[in-house]
């Protein structure tokens, strides 16, 4: 007998949040539950990872697999691993949280896999510990906005300091002061004004700008 023959074999699986973001609003994917136990209840996207894939591979795997898409930023939550976590078999969960241009998403994937987008406070109580990864990811996304790009990752590549403010103020839930966002967002040289005028909103219009990943890249400097 081996050594790891002397201890117990658990099952591995991934469980990814993934958020979107349109008409001003935090959204969340969520489908019914496949399988027993909790069959059809809503539940977070995931999956068990393969013999042959890291965790993060695994992760990875699933977002494109149900969503079509392969840029997307990802970032580990944390793993759960509660003995009576899954009453079917014991599993450890590796939970990610990912984020996604929603509008690049793929509606037949979306048809395919029943899944539906719900606003992050109309979220409904989920299969097992699903709200308690589900409310860890929002607070790390919320603490990563003022330090990191994060939030460029859900908005178009093209937008309004208008439109960037009302996805910061979304996010964090509160109201923010417009002079003093902007200032800081001019402090940052990664945000760059391309020249081209937005007039959905108004005759007037605004300037687009989109963010300078490459430069954020060199530097890692981000501060808002």
């Amino acid at each position: 007998m081996s050594f790891y023959d002397e201890h117990p074999k658990f099952y591995i699986s991934t469980d990814c949040i993934i958020f979107g973001y349109f008409d001003n609003k935090l959204h969340v994917l969520l489908h019914p539950r496949d399988m027993n136990p909790g069959q059809g209840e809503p539940s977070l996207m995931g999956g068990f990872v393969d013999d042959d894939e890291s965790v993060d591979n695994a992760a990875k795997r699933v977002v494109t697999q149900l969503t079509g898409l392969e840029d997307f930023y990802i970032e580990q939550v944390g793993a759960f691993g509660n003995v009576d976590r899954d009453p079917g078999e014991r599993v450890v969960s590796v939970c990610y949280y990912v984020l996604i241009k929603a509008h690049n998403y793929s509606e037949e994937l979306r048809r395919e896999y029943n899944a539906e987008w719900v606003e992050i406070d109309k979220v409904p109580t989920l299969y097992g510990d699903h709200n308690t990864m589900l409310e860890r990811a929002h607070k790390i996304l919320r603490e990563k906005l003022a330090w990191t790009p994060v939030a460029f990752h859900l908005i178009a590549e093209k937008f309004t300091l208008t439109q960037l403010q009302t996805l910061y103020e979304t996010i964090y839930g509160e109201i923010l002061d417009k002079r003093n966002f902007r200032k800081k967002l001019t402090e940052s040289n990664h945000i760059v004004n391309t020249g081209e005028i937005d007039r959905t909103t108004s005759k007037r219009g605004a300037y687009l700008f989109s963010f300078d990943f490459d430069g954020y890249k060199k530097d890692g400097i981000f501060k808002l």
